[in-house]
């Protein structure tokens, strides 16, 4: 495999993944974000700087040699991998956790990585996105986060770039809670497969997840191509939350390989 720059493969935009789950069953699932754990945000003195230094459960954030997210600007072409995204629609809750706005996804739907299942337990959203590619930033960011039998995670990311409106995402922001104090989110149904880009091209690197308590050895997903929403989507979003990314952290020698994809 030889070093390449990423023009070379005329992707402008990319994608991004990440997370951590507990719990099989449907209503509710998980969230990221426990109810006990040390307040963190984006701004003031819980900024992602100080992440490390809020709770000894935080340390990754400021210790941790495999972080994400990255910026995508030199990879290394990679040997051909069976993915399947097994995606159905399925009822979905969407809740505001007071960092994003996620959905917990009700079981049933899978990544396939060569032999390796992983059933994908929820999605939320950044703005902008955390993932660069040539340090180039999209306005928002998909997570699709995916876990397998024995506790590993895969997340899959996804660009979102200003232009036509995306019904999907419609849907989604329309069950958004409008109380911010409701423990119970709305329920939708909704096919996941529906926000994948159509060029299925990605890049993978070992990652973490991008919210305390930053945990390593994610295996992320990203695909190079973004979908599209409208410019008045984008602002809704932002709204309720106005800025929700990390920053970009070293790579650290890891290599970002890319998959051509179908």
């Amino acid at each position: 495999m030889k070093n390449s720059r990423l023009w070379r493969y005329q992707f402008i935009i990319s994608s991004v993944f990440l997370a951590v789950f507990s719990a099989i069953t449907f209503n509710p699932r998980i969230s990221l974000t426990e109810e006990n754990e040390p307040h963190w945000g984006y701004g003031g003195a819980a900024n992602p700087t100080q992440w490390g230094e809020l709770s000894e459960e935080f340390q990754s954030c400021e210790l941790g040699r495999n972080q994400s997210p990255v910026d995508v600007s030199i990879v290394e072409e990679a040997e051909p991998i069976e993915i399947e995204f097994d995606y159905q629609p399925s009822k979905a809750q969407v809740i505001d956790n007071g960092h994003t706005i996620e959905a917990l996804y009700e079981p049933g739907n899978f990544l396939r990585v060569d032999k390796e299942v992983f059933e994908l337990i929820q999605f939320h959203f950044h703005t902008p996105s955390e993932h660069g590619v040539e340090n180039r930033t999209s306005a928002m960011e998909l997570h699709l986060v995916h876990r397998n039998e024995a506790g590993k995670l895969a997340v899959v990311g996804v660009l979102m770039d200003p232009g036509e409106e995306n019904s999907v995402i419609a849907s989604i922001w329309d069950a958004i809670p409008k109380n911010t104090e409701a423990t119970q989110g709305n329920s939708i149904t909704i096919n996941i497969a529906d926000l994948l880009p159509d060029d299925r091209t990605f890049i993978t690197y070992d990652g973490s997840l991008t919210i305390p308590p930053c945990t390593e050895e994610v295996r992320w997903k990203l695909f190079l191509e973004p979908i599209e929403l409208s410019l008045e989507q984008i602002e809704n979003f932002e709204s309720i939350h106005p800025y929700n990314a990390r920053p970009l952290q070293p790579l650290n020698g890891r290599i970002i390989e890319i998959h051509e994809g179908n």
